[in-house]
């Protein structure tokens, strides 16, 4: 029997059943890649100061790829109209498709229009319908996330892409968990999004049980810009001290 190394792991190995010498290694770090948390911190702290300034908002979800005048950029755009009308800000990513949807009918009704830019390597660039003391340019992803879910009082989801499902499901968890206080989420679309739901209820819930039952009810799915703005009055009707920050995150 091999006695112990000096370190007290068994002899010839690192403490994890790895011979010593076979370890995986990271590739060494270039010097600069320390200063990447200030980088971060700056972010943070660029997008508290503005948005801590901007009242209620509504973040609005989709594709970038939705193009002006179809029927879903024409509903977004009806959509964050009425939600204006009602007293919410309204958040995009800051983009083309259903971003600038939302922040075109927030601007028809002079509401509060939030951008969240992306640098991405194909160069999403901004639409032109944000406030420009409230169009935020982010390098981060997990930072530009943070911003969407904190300064939101409810999510609206049309239809997109793996961002979009993405950004959907971690409000999802964050309310499950209770990291967050609870907001209403409405997907619009039934074509789009039914499926999805019976998905998550036969496989998700009925087959692997790997939610519970109450869970479906963190969303609605409707089509009607009066359903959506029904669902957000109704949740607040119950208690408008809920209008805050989620400073838990």
């Amino acid at each position: 029997m091999k006695e112990p190394d000096a370190d007290g792991t068994p002899n010839g190995t690192n403490g994890h059943d790895q011979p010593h010498g076979k370890m995986k290694k990271w590739n060494k770090l270039r010097g600069e890649n320390a200063w990447t948390m200030f980088k971060v911190m700056a972010e943070f702290v660029d997008g508290f100061e503005i948005l801590n300034k901007v009242g209620p908002c509504i973040s609005i979800f989709g594709s970038a790829r939705t193009k002006p005048g179809t029927f879903y950029y024409d509903l977004a755009t009806k959509i964050a109209a009425r939600l204006s009308e009602e007293g919410y800000g309204i958040i995009t990513g800051g983009g083309p498709g259903i971003m600038e949807a939302g922040n075109k009918g927030a601007w028809m009704k002079d509401g509060t229009s939030v951008g969240l830019n992306i640098d991405l390597p194909f160069e999403q660039s901004h639409n032109p319908f944000i406030a420009p003391a409230l169009n935020l340019k982010h390098r981060y992803f997990f930072i530009r996330k943070v911003m969407f879910v904190k300064y939101a009082q409810g999510f609206v989801v049309m239809p997109g892409g793996f961002g979009t499902l993405d950004e959907i499901f971690e409000v999802l968890t964050l309310v499950q968990t209770k990291k967050i206080t609870p907001v209403p989420i409405v997907l619009v679309g039934v074509e789009f999004w039914e499926g999805l739901r019976q998905w998550i209820v036969e496989v998700m819930l009925g087959r692997h049980n790997n939610i519970n039952a109450d869970d479906l009810n963190l969303l609605h799915i409707v089509d009607d810009p009066e359903d959506v703005v029904r669902v957000v009055n109704d949740f607040y009707a119950r208690d408008v001290e809920q209008l805050s920050p989620n400073f838990d995150l």
